[in-house]
């Protein structure tokens, strides 16, 4: 007799005994394994923030932002961070850029901040997933991360200009000043570096080929993080900047000549053309490195907005209880609400 029967025969004797029955009767549960999908993560709802007197007449400031499963947390406290410092709050309309319709996002943003004003848009994938060729590190080739060129086409018309911020990025300055640049003739305004090494930035393969190299020719070759950016709509819909993005990524595909994602492609088409920012708009780096993202300090001079680019990410290297003395300033915008219980609670 198999094992399995003899056990089942000895359990249904023992539950006939008088005292079995006596104490209680023989449940046989079945547990079965469960095929939803996990739960979105919680977040603490953010308190309202109000207009102070000096918002009116309103600006509407627009921010956009990508809503992406694996940064959703970073996205959140960025949010915070910019409600938080802002003399004018109900100024701020975001637009949250996502790669697939969720319900569940639109939810957690709205439970999260429930007097938010922000808008949902889809970004259609299909358009970039084939002009994208492997980075150093798998992060930079999603989809999304290419959305912000096509800001100028996802945003509604009434949308002039844009505020594009990366993920993992804390403000803890208004985000009006940043708003009110004066972009004169550019179409784009960011903290520029003209002093940083060009070169790394492009595969021998570029710098080797005389016609590619000429590519900077007549313009200083600056610099510029893409993870901030004061963006002029229309006139980068006017003069074409996203075809004009798309035909060096398809260069790429032909013939390597960068390696760092979204990046280079603006780099070749803006480098030396945008309207220089305060460095303070965007303390970059702070994730390290793209391929083992150790700590890094702060840069020294005053600080509006913090920008943990790179591969390390504040809230994984806090959760992993391996942080870098920099992700201390990123804690306290951290609304995730952990699902593990605490000695506390």
């Amino acid at each position: 007799m198999a094992l399995s029967s003899l056990l089942l025969r000895i359990l249904l004797l023992l539950s006939l005994h008088p005292l079995a029955r006596s104490l209680h009767p023989l449940r046989i549960e079945v547990i079965r394994r469960s095929s939803a999908p996990p739960p979105f993560p919680h977040f603490r709802e953010a308190p309202a923030f109000r207009n102070a007197d000096e918002c009116s007449p309103p600006i509407l400031i627009h921010i956009s932002m990508t809503l992406d499963a694996n940064y959703l947390r970073g996205t959140i406290a960025a949010v915070f961070s910019i409600l938080q410092h802002t003399s004018c709050p109900q100024n701020v309309a975001f637009h949250f850029l996502s790669s697939r319709s969720n319900p569940f996002i639109s939810t957690i943003i709205s439970s999260t901040f429930p007097f938010l004003h922000f808008h949902l848009h889809l970004f259609d994938s299909s358009r970039v997933r084939s002009r994208i060729s492997r980075s150093v590190r798998q992060a930079l080739d999603q989809p999304l991360n290419y959305a912000r060129i096509y800001l100028a086409d996802i945003l509604p018309p009434n949308v002039h200009r844009v505020i594009y911020l990366d993920s993992d990025v804390i403000i803890v300055d208004d985000i009006r000043t940043l708003w009110a640049v004066d972009l004169a003739s550019r179409v784009v305004a960011a903290p520029e570096y003209c002093h940083a090494n060009f070169t790394k930035y492009f595969t021998d393969a570029f710098w080797a080929d005389p016609v590619l190299a000429r590519t900077f020719d007549g313009r200083p070759a600056c610099y510029f993080n893409t993870g901030v950016m004061v963006m002029d709509v229309e006139k980068w819909r006017t003069a074409g900047y996203t075809r004009m993005v798309e035909d060096w990524m398809t260069v790429q595909k032909k013939k390597r000549i960068y390696q760092l994602g979204s990046l280079p492609p603006f780099l070749l088409v803006l480098a030396g053309n945008i309207k220089a920012v305060d460095h303070r708009w965007n303390q970059h780096g702070l994730g390290g490195d793209n391929i083992e993202g150790r700590c890094r300090n702060l840069h020294p001079g005053p600080v509006s907005l913090l920008h943990w680019s790179g591969k390390g990410k504040p809230w994984l290297r806090l959760d992993s209880r391996k942080p870098c003395a920099v992700d201390y300033l990123w804690a306290p915008y951290d609304l995730y609400r952990s699902s593990s219980p605490s000695l506390e609670e």
